[in-house]
């Protein structure tokens, strides 16, 4: 018998789950197509022969615009595969029904390798149910995972968030023949998602700074890489991204983003082909999360090609259309926004807050009321108090309209969280001012001639939106429990920002608040 390690990471048992899967013929279906599925019996799973197919790499998972009915499967190869497709079931019921993968491919202007994606979409799903799941091509094992669909109303969840991974892994030889990380990465990448593994979310959001493969001697690598190191968790729950700086690899599709928009299949927010997947919307339980790409409004020039303005003004009419439905929709009680450069951040001698994201995007979020918004891009954790509206100087600083930092009421305003500890060997907790300030990019000077990079010029102000901030842990992640609440009363979401340290994923919770607002209130 050949099953995987940990089939399920909670609910039923591998036990119950092979037991299902024998009762839909789990062998014949992901052996011959078309095999007639046989009656309930131990499962006897046979390897299949060495036929040379590539193997089902880098498992992972993405919700639709609709969560709670739509999931998609993913994994990748080098090389062609025949028949890629899903086997898809209950824990009770067995794996029943096959969904065939529709197969996208990119080629690495680096290396000048062609990779192939391979994206299982499956809809019709019920909602708040438990799914078992077996990718496969033929030729190759079958590789098995879990997820569960989103409750569709106002039902509780958790859902968790970090940006600025890395891998833990080594990719280039040094001058002394030595094997090094060269995508910023540190043995920290693989602690982060030992620790969501721990909380289990219903899905994980990604916010930007996924690999850094756009730095990496070999960027096919660095991406396997990635999801080798994340598929024990990406496979059961969805890892929802923002495409950061560092995902902008030159050469890679018309404005460098080929890699990321072929790895995942995000829900469609109707942009030109050239931009899909770059920003998207979907909704789990009371909560519409959208995600963008700030790289289209911010300054800073920070990835493999200065793309600032690509989108002509797509995403920004995109985004106003998307928070107004979302505010006006009966059943949506929380507005979150996940996007990589910041909004706020007191390091200093690091990024720094970015004016074009607040000039474009701050705004917006202040018209229609967004609760929340997590960032990475800094490598530290800290969250501002509730602000709206902006001061009228050069670098447009945001207003605190409050300052318990315990418990928050986003009608009053939207709360940032600096969520930048994902994993890389350069965090920024150590750099904070000891006085809060922030270092506001307000332009970029001139191409250096050497590098071809616009510098950044900054402006420090004072930060009277800053409420908690950890000075002393370099990594970690926060997850959101969802408490609907009652009719007429209020709903919460309870926010605990944990540290990570070790290879187990051990926790410590450094800073706990409460995000509140009336139930239904628009």
């Amino acid at each position: 018998m050949n099953t995987p390690d940990s089939v399920v990471r909670s609910g039923p048992s591998r036990r119950a789950l092979l037991a299902g899967a024998s009762g839909a013929g789990l062998a014949g279906a992901v052996g011959l197509a078309g095999a007639t599925p046989a009656a309930a019996s131990p499962v006897l799973w046979q390897k299949p022969g060495a036929l040379g197919a590539p193997r089902v790499a880098g498992l992972h998972l993405q919700f639709g615009s609709d969560a709670s009915r739509e999931v998609v499967i993913s994994w990748h190869s080098t090389a062609s595969v025949s028949r890629p497709r899903v086997l898809l079931g209950t824990p009770a019921g067995g794996l029943g029904r096959t969904v065939a993968a529709q197969t996208t491919t990119y080629r690495d202007a680096k290396s000048g390798t062609e990779v192939q994606v391979h994206h299982a979409r499956v809809r019709g799903l019920r909602a708040d149910t438990d799914y078992v799941y077996a990718a496969v091509h033929d030729g190759a094992q079958a590789e098995f995972g879990t997820v569960r669909t989103a409750p569709r109303g106002r039902s509780p969840f958790t859902f968790t968030s970090f940006g600025d991974q890395g891998t833990p892994t080594l990719g280039q030889k040094n001058a002394a023949g030595i094997y090094v990380n060269d995508n910023l990465g540190s043995p920290a990448a693989g602690d982060t998602t030992a620790g969501v593994e721990r909380i289990a979310p219903l899905f994980h959001l990604v916010n930007g700074d996924l690999c850094y493969a756009n730095l990496a001697t070999n960027r096919v690598r660095t991406w396997s890489d990635w999801f080798e190191n994340n598929s024990r968790s990406a496979r059961h729950r969805p890892w929802m991204p923002a495409a950061g700086n560092h995902e902008n690899e030159l050469g890679n599709g018309p404005i460098g983003y080929g890699a990321y928009q072929t790895y995942f299949s995000l829900p469609d927010a109707g942009a030109d082909t050239e931009l899909q997947g770059l920003w998207y919307a979907f909704t789990a339980g009371s909560v519409r999360v959208i995600s963008l790409n700030n790289d289209d409004v911010a300054l800073q020039d920070g990835g493999n090609s200065y793309v600032h303005g690509y989108s002509g003004g797509a995403q920004k009419r995109w985004l106003e259309t998307e928070l107004a439905a979302a505010r006006a929709h009966p059943d949506i009680d929380w507005i979150v926004v996940c996007m990589h450069q910041v909004v706020i951040s007191t390091a200093d001698k690091f990024n720094g807050a970015d004016l074009g994201v607040r000039e474009e995007w701050v705004p917006l979020f202040d018209r229609y009321g967004v609760d929340l918004v997590v960032c990475g891009h800094e490598h530290h954790y800290e969250r501002s108090h509730p602000v709206r509206g902006q001061q009228a100087n050069d670098t447009r600083t945001p207003v605190p309209a409050a300052t318990d930092t315990h418990t928050v009421d986003t009608t009053q305003g939207t709360v940032h969280m600096v969520i930048g500890g994902g994993g890389t060997s350069a965090p920024s907790n150590q750099l904070l001012f000891p006085t809060p300030q922030c270092r506001v990019i307000t332009k970029v000077g001139p191409a250096d001639p050497a590098t071809g990079k616009r510098p950044p010029v900054y402006v420090i102000e004072d930060a009277p939106w800053s409420a908690v901030r950890d000075a002393e842990h370099p990594y970690g992640f926060a997850a959101f429990d969802v408490d609907p609440g009652r009719p007429g009363g209020t709903t919460s979401i309870h926010v605990t920002y944990y540290a990570v340290d070790g290879p187990y994923g051990d926790l410590t919770a450094i800073d706990r608040f409460t995000l509140t607002r009336p139930r239904g209130h628009r």
